[in-house]
């Protein structure tokens, strides 16, 4: 039995079709896509660990990565506060609130980063478009997710390098075409990059999305997974994205 819940007007609750768990998203704006799906499957979190997410948004990397691996502690952090009131009320609604909790921070305040002590594993998916192409409105909600207004990719860097325990692990989902600045980044502060994935559109598309680890001074070592189709040649979705969301037949 979920708990009574007030909801807005603009607001609706979807199943997340994973251990009966919920989420609170806007009808219309900012709502999550496959980015956070192929995150949480890409991360290796066991169940003794505590694990943050960065520029969590409404919260669901931190709910798919607790309904699929029951870690100790899961904890969310986010600059724009009406986000992480909606996770607060996703997390108490789910009635997990003692295991995933949320806050509204600033990553670049380290001093904060601080207080939370260390983590073994960081999940991110962060704003992937330099912010370069002009003027912003700050109020604009879906580019603040999507442009590097309130973070750069290093704040990012530098963040999950503060809060990582030794050889700890973070994951972080971005565009193939910020490859080369996440490599150099993770060894400019000592997280060196251990694995990465390609996700391409289908067999005959360049990647879209690309999948990184990386492990607080790791040794120098690079795995390539097989890359990820999401579609058929036909249109419907492989297989392996059927897994992934649990759709197997």
């Amino acid at each position: 039995m979920k708990k009574n819940i007030e909801l807005l007007s603009d607001e609706a609750i979807d199943d997340l079709q994973l251990d009966n768990l919920y989420l609170i998203q806007k009808k219309q704006g900012f709502r999550f896509g496959i980015d956070a799906v192929l995150l949480s499957n890409f991360a290796n979190v066991k169940n003794k660990h505590r694990v943050i997410d960065l520029c969590t948004g409404t919260g669901i990397v931190p709910f798919l990565i607790y309904g699929k691996y029951k870690p100790k502690e899961v904890v969310g952090i986010e600059i724009q506060e009406d986000m992480v009131e909606m996770a607060i009320r996703s997390s108490k609604y789910n009635e997990i609130e003692d295991v995933v909790s949320f806050k509204n921070a600033d990553l670049k305040d380290l001093k904060y980063l601080s207080s939370l002590g260390t983590f073994d594993v960081i999940t991110v998916n962060p704003p992937y478009k330099l912010n370069n192409s002009g003027i912003v409105n700050l109020d604009d909600k879906l580019a603040i997710a999507r442009h590097e207004i309130m973070c750069s990719l290093e704040d990012v860097i530098v963040a999950s390098r503060k809060l990582l325990k030794d050889n700890g692990r973070m994951f972080i989902v971005h565009r193939p075409e910020r490859l080369i600045d996440i490599f150099e980044l993770m060894r400019k502060y000592k997280i060196e990059p251990k694995r990465v994935q390609m996700v391409q559109p289908n067999i005959n598309k360049a990647p879209n999305i690309v999948l990184v680890e990386g492990q607080r001074d790791g040794g120098a070592y690079l795995k390539w997974e097989k890359p990820i189709y999401v579609y058929n040649e036909d249109g419907t979705y492989s297989e392996e994205i059927n897994k992934i969301y649990g759709r197997e037949k």
